[in-house]
């Protein structure tokens, strides 16, 4: 046998040696989104109705998006990428818990099935399909969420959108401009929840 074989497959278990993309420079800062309360929601302690809460699912992600860099569209056939500027996670995951807090605020109870063990009768499920900045012509922070509600009452659809000016494309304006619109899709899709319960 032979001796170089059992090194190489011990280097193997290991892993890559060489990380693509691992060379490059990490960003001065990391992004994330918060929720504000939604202005039609009075203050102080809301009623919670149990019979009336709700599961969100992860919203899934086209390629683009599958990633913490903020894509940039600048045209029909090209995304390039923020520099230097990255989520603290996919996107995907933190709109999942703005949405939560949102619903929270909104007097809505939500229920996280991987803490708990246990679903609502309703549950809250789609596809973030735009959240980046669309450079063809002035730049604009688009934030889009195809929705899918589910529940006793059968299921029911709608897409959101809202956009926002950016007046440059660099990582504090852009996060702060799609934090910005990320509240006002995750706003209208609580007032949504609760008309349809």
């Amino acid at each position: 046998m032979n001796r170089a074989l059992p090194l190489l497959l011990l280097l193997a278990g290991c892993g890559p040696l060489v990380e693509i993309g691992g060379n490059t420079p990490r960003p001065a800062a990391l992004y994330t989104l918060s929720a504000a309360p939604p202005e039609a929601v009075p203050a102080g302690v809301q009623p919670i109705d149990l019979s009336k809460a709700i599961t969100i699912d992860t919203p899934t992600l086209p390629g683009a998006l599958q990633t913490v860099r903020i894509p940039v569209t600048v045209s029909d056939t090209s995304i390039q990428y923020v520099r230097d500027a990255q989520w603290a996670e996919q996107p995907n995951r933190l709109f999942q818990r703005l949405l939560a807090d949102m619903l929270v605020h909104s007097g809505v109870a939500v229920i996280d099935q991987r803490s708990s063990g246990q679903s609502a009768q309703q549950r809250l499920t789609g596809q973030l399909t735009a959240f980046g900045v669309d450079a063809r012509g002035s730049p604009q922070v688009r934030v889009r969420f195809d929705a899918t509600l589910s529940g006793p009452d059968g299921i029911r659809q709608r897409r959101f959108e809202r956009e926002a000016p950016v007046g440059d494309v660099a990582g504090a304006p852009v996060a702060e401009a799609l934090n910005g619109a990320a509240n006002r899709v995750a706003a209208d899709v609580a007032a949504w929840v609760r008309s349809a319960g």
